[in-house]
């Protein structure tokens, strides 16, 4: 039995839809009616319901939103348009939204009424037939074979632009964990499915044709796709085209980012620059982030790290700035590779404007990366010299080309960005600030502070207080 909901603002069309069809004939029971969008959704509360017949124009909430929020609460829930407008943009919003019909009021007569219903009725039998057949048995266990699989690929999206394609209208679809998925019971138009998703998703979302899926547990799949999908598609995947996986290789591989223990991490170790300025170092890069395969959601946090460690020293203004923008482009690891290879050239581009050696520009990046780490101490000149194997004239030489600046400014910079950080992120006194950045004489220090930064170390901590 099929238990039903009419939702308009008049009385008299409500009662009179309900009572000019023979509903029991069809399967059908009217549980309820309500007479705006907000008392629909009390009812839903508390009331099992199948199908709701709404109409577009509502005071305080329209039919096409009634339906948006159903869908997104209450997934179960068909919904068919009762309405006296029948022009096409009213039709192609219903169906964009998931809508199983669009009922023309004016047109519907006593004489076509029952066709109406039970066309209604057959699709919906049709429908659940089908998840039926494509879920079944006990423990609920996948008969189709194969599945498309939808991700968004940001949160400006929302499930109903999946009601654009035709694959999806004619099969069910199934919510996982920020994911998707239509069984196919029917051999996909390639062609057609690309034109539809490129057309209608507009590279807001990625898709994935999962095979291999028949009998496998649904509870199973979600457990996988939710641990290893996003993680394996970031690596093998495309956002611009269809991705092939096969369910058992997904099941059976270590792309889940928790499944292995490295010794080492690529990523960190990356932090030193060496693939950016050596061919073969980029090659072993390369190779041990496909070994390793981090964790995706990492790769963001790294990205912006080189930007805002090496900007200022190894790239100009505006090239800082455009790798830093396009860093959210960056849908998978061909993307990343791209941009990695992008932020290389552009290191290499500056090496070569200084006239300086892959050694000497190694050695000066160790340089910067040892001063950060050592900011704290008491460091000189001598003791960067030494940590990195270069004569301290040399090292002066060759450190006021690289940075634009003398030594002494270079680690006053670092020390002053040390307070900041310690100025923000702990409560400890000002003049404990100063010991910890490496100032010995904290008046010194809020002297120093105010004429690099424009405020005293006081005034800065109280301004960050005031935007937490």
């Amino acid at each position: 039995m099929i238990r039903a909901v009419v939702v308009d603002d008049e009385r008299l069309v409500r009662k009179g839809f309900i009572s000019m069809i023979d509903w029991s004939s069809f399967g059908v029971v009217i549980v309820g009616e309500a007479g705006d969008g907000k008392s629909a959704l009390e009812l839903l509360e508390h009331k099992e319901v199948d199908l709701l017949f709404v109409d577009i124009t509502m005071p305080g909430m329209s039919g096409f939103d009634l339906i948006r929020i159903v869908r997104q609460k209450y997934s179960g829930i068909r919904s068919v348009v009762l309405t006296c407008h029948h022009e096409f943009d009213y039709v192609q919003e219903a169906m964009r939204l998931g809508a199983v019909d669009y009922i023309v009021k004016t047109l519907l007569e006593m004489e076509n009424a029952d066709e109406v219903i039970g066309r209604l009725v057959e699709r919906i039998k049709w429908e659940d037939g089908n998840l039926e057949a494509m879920i079944r048995g006990e423990g609920k266990r996948m008969a189709a074979d194969k599945a498309m699989v939808y991700l968004p690929l940001g949160t400006a999206v929302n499930e109903e632009e999946l009601y654009q394609l035709s694959i999806v209208r004619n099969n069910p679809l199934i919510t996982f964990q920020d994911m998707w998925l239509t069984p196919l019971h029917q051999r996909m138009q390639e062609e057609d499915g690309e034109r539809e998703r490129a057309i209608h998703l507009g590279g807001r979302w990625q898709t994935v044709l999962i095979s291999g899926l028949r009998d496998q547990p649904l509870e199973e799949i979600e457990a996988i796709f939710t641990a290893k999908l996003q993680h394996a598609l970031f690596y093998i995947g495309s956002a611009e085209e269809l991705t092939s996986l096969d369910y058992k290789e997904l099941k059976e591989s270590a792309f889940s980012p928790k499944s292995t223990q490295i010794s080492h991490d690529i990523l960190t170790q990356a932090e030193d620059l060496k693939w950016s300025i050596d061919g073969m170092s980029w090659d072993i890069f390369m190779q041990e982030i496909i070994l390793q395969k981090p964790d995706y959601e990492r790769f963001p946090a790294f990205g912006k790290s080189l930007c805002r460690s090496w900007g200022s020293l190894l790239l100009k203004s505006e090239e800082a700035r455009q790798l830093e923008e396009d860093l959210s482009r960056n849908r998978n690891w061909c993307h990343w590779k791209h941009w990695l290879r992008r932020f290389s050239d552009r290191i290499q581009r500056r090496m070569i404007e200084l006239s300086l050696t892959k050694e000497v520009m190694t050695c000066l990046i160790k340089a910067v990366i040892y001063m950060r780490e050592q900011a704290g101490n008491k460091i000189n000149q001598g003791d960067v010299a030494a940590a990195i194997n270069m004569s301290r004239g040399y090292f002066s030489q060759c450190f006021a080309k690289f940075a634009g600046e003398t030594f002494g400014e270079s680690l006053r910079g670092m020390r002053l960005d040390l307070a900041k950080s310690l100025l923000q992120d702990t409560t400890v006194s000002i003049c404990e600030v100063a010991s910890r950045s490496g100032f010995e004489d904290d008046r010194y220090f809020s002297r120093l502070f105010r004429e690099r930064v424009g405020k005293l170390p006081s005034e800065f901590r109280a301004d960050g207080m005031g935007k937490i």
